[in-house]
């Protein structure tokens, strides 16, 4: 895609770098200490040793929409950023960049294979960066040609890669086909992580809002098997009397 020159971000160029300088400029450290804290970034935590700027989430999408024509190229170099807020900037760009009308099949697929590389390098290393941008892009994939696409990551060692293949059904479950939501979530029922379990959770109660008797049935032969955080999600728009009766079975 042919681009302009700067940014209307303080006038930035249109690169990684000008990226850089775009947040940079916008960081606040006070709100970097509160979202060290609130993204577990101590040691033994699960985004141990992330670095923030302190741009919340309006300051960064802001900056997503005015660099939204950065090329590919650029947006995946601010993407191995060590600052988590410009990797999840450039995340957001290509995702943007995907869901283009713009981009044809050759250029949606390098963005797929892009991200699938981030996410193995570490890159795509905490759940709002997984959340954010994964169902736009490694979802879109899958939903297009087909979920086995999404078995590199399923497959992997890290929990990040296997929150990705998670919250990729979101585009199934939006189209009512939610036989893969369901042997995807099924095959991580057992996970030990709770950050899992809340993804598990997620996916089956958007499975509810749309099939309600589907739910219901996956849950009466499932849920000794889950965690009880992935049932309370799971069942969070039942009623009180119904959400009473699935806990204390």
């Amino acid at each position: 895609m042919k681009t302009s020159r700067n940014s209307p971000v303080s006038g930035a160029p249109l690169t990684a770098d000008g990226l850089e300088q775009a947040m940079l400029a916008q960081a606040n450290p006070a709100d970097a200490e509160i979202l060290q804290r609130f993204f577990k970034t101590g040691p033994g935590q699960y985004g141990e040793g992330d670095k923030f700027l302190g741009c919340k989430n309006p300051v960064t999408r802001h900056t997503a929409k005015a660099f939204r024509n950065l090329p590919v190229q650029e947006a995946v170099r601010a993407a191995r950023s060590e600052w988590h807020e410009i990797r999840l900037c450039a995340l957001l760009i290509l995702a943007d960049n995907y869901q283009s009308k713009k981009a044809d099949d050759t250029e949606r697929a390098a963005i797929f294979e892009h991200y699938a590389r981030l996410a193995r390098g570490g890159f795509v290393n905490n759940w709002d960066l997984v959340d954010l941008t994964a169902p736009g892009i490694t979802g879109a994939y899958a939903f297009e040609h087909g979920a086995d696409t999404l078995e590199r990551f399923a497959a992997s060692g890290h929990l990040w890669e296997k929150r990705i293949a998670v919250l990729s059904m979101f585009p199934f479950i939006r189209a009512n086909q939610m036989e893969i939501p369901f042997r995807t979530v099924d095959r991580f029922l057992a996970h030990p992580h709770d950050l899992m379990h809340k993804a598990c959770g997620w996916m089956l109660r958007e499975i509810g809002k749309r099939n309600r008797a589907a739910l219901t049935a996956y849950l009466e032969l499932n849920k000794a098997r889950m965690s009880r955080t992935t049932l309370r999600y799971a069942i969070e728009h039942y009623s009180e009397s119904e959400r009473k009766a699935f806990l204390s079975k």
